[in-house]
């Protein structure tokens, strides 16, 4: 089932006074805007113009997609809190705006956020151009809008998403790649042959070979706070002991948490069972509301006798399981761990098992070095070795999407900037 996001304000120069509203209909997975509608709408208070611009931008997403679930933002409480049914609605001449607002679409399909007025600004503007244009006499044009432009709508709402307006240059490239006598179709993900993709710049076949793939399902994929063996750089994973959190991990989880939730796109959590994920992913999902679901599958590699020792005193004790360890994915570490090859196994059959449960949706992954690298690597496509080069810092977020024809598109990489 389908997922938009509505943000809705209305506003009034006197309340009551000249008013109007807007309301723009978003994808929660790219960030792109799909629809927007104003109007100015004469004399009216603030709470009239920000219930029809509810009603509005509700109805832009039934014109949409008439099955769609919807999240509605806005920076009313006292909309957000009346339409959730946890505040009456004392003003009669709110009851039939209300009335208006939950008919449109089915109440189960309909959850609200409040959300700051800085986070509002693409509604917030378009309310505003509309009340300009009431003040001229005329009514508000979308060829005359820049409330798209000067929006909010890139990295910083959604971490699943980079760029804004991804979805067009998917788009853009399939019509490019479907010009192209060389393009061929990319084969769909399955536990054995991972879900990868070329640079779509390169082969025009990054972003999938159809106009209109529908939304991703987007990983986002947060490594696990500090813990006592973190700064020592120890080997640390699933077949030793299940340290907590430090001091400074509880502190980089609360962090992650807090920029999580100003992103705003998080619809799930899913942990891996060790302890310092479990910990990391209990303080994110209760800043977002959110419970936590286990996955076996994402826990960190068994690194057998080498569990606890550093690189040098694995060096030192087992130097040539070392060498064979880090010349073949298949070879396991002293003492029956497990190989970076079993590794990618599970890891690939967990993220198939969460694709098809959590289909277009936004899932956040707290998880180890291990996995976060191995999904990268899988969706590039990039051999074993590829695993060495690259850097994790604890409580970082990466992001992955994965599409409907199979590819998949790297999408952030190590981001800490969280933590500054």
């Amino acid at each position: 089932m389908r997922e938009l996001v509505v943000e809705a304000d209305g506003g009034s120069r006197g309340n009551p006074g000249p008013a109007g509203y807007g309301a723009v209909v978003l994808d929660p997975a790219t960030g792109e805007t799909l629809a927007e509608t104003a109007e100015f709408i004469g004399v009216a208070t603030n709470n009239v113009a920000e219930y029809k611009g509810l009603i509005a931008g509700l109805r832009a997403a039934r014109e949409l997609d008439p099955d769609a679930v919807v999240r509605v933002r806005m920076d009313s409480k006292l909309v957000v809190e009346q339409m959730s049914g946890r505040w009456k609605i004392k003003h009669p001449g709110m009851r039939p705006l209300a009335a208006e607002a939950a008919s449109v679409l089915p109440s189960s399909r309909v959850a609200y956020e409040w959300i700051p007025r800085e986070r509002n600004k693409h509604a917030d503007r378009l309310a505003n151009e509309a009340m300009d244009a009431g003040r001229r006499g005329r009514q508000w044009e979308p060829s005359r809008s820049t409330a798209d432009l000067a929006g909010d709508t890139g990295a910083a709402r959604v971490v699943g998403d980079a760029a804004a307006g991804a979805a067009r240059a998917r788009a853009a490239l399939a019509s490019a790649a479907a010009a192209s006598s060389d393009t061929s179709a990319a084969a769909p993900a399955t536990a054995s042959v991972p879900a990868s993709a070329a640079p779509a710049a390169a082969s025009g076949t990054g972003w999938g070979a159809s106009a209109d793939l529908g939304a991703p399902t987007t990983f986002v994929l947060l490594r696990h706070g500090e813990t006592a063996l973190t700064p020592q750089k120890r080997f640390s994973g699933s077949g030793g002991g299940d340290p907590e959190l430090s001091g400074a991990g509880r502190r980089q989880s609360e962090a992650a948490a807090a920029a999580l939730a100003a992103r705003g796109t998080v619809q799930a959590v899913v942990s891996s069972p060790l302890r310092r994920c479990r910990e990391t992913a209990g303080t994110v999902a209760a800043r977002l509301g959110l419970h936590v679901e286990v996955d076996e599958g994402l826990r960190e590699t068994d690194f057998g006798a080498w569990e606890g020792l550093t690189f040098a005193e694995v060096r030192e004790r087992h130097p040539q399981d070392l060498d064979a360890w880090l010349a073949s994915a298949k070879a396991a570490p002293t003492g029956g761990g497990e190989s970076f090859a079993a590794v990618a196994r599970r890891v690939a059959a967990a993220r198939d098992r969460l694709l098809a449960a959590h289909q277009g949706r936004t899932v956040l992954l707290v998880t180890h070095v291990t996995p976060i690298k191995t999904l990268a690597r899988l969706a590039l496509g990039a051999p074993p070795e590829a695993l060495f080069r690259m850097e994790l810092s604890a409580a970082s977020l990466s992001a992955l999407a994965y599409y409907a024809d199979g590819n998949a598109s790297l999408r952030l990489l190590n981001d800490t900037s969280h933590l500054r």
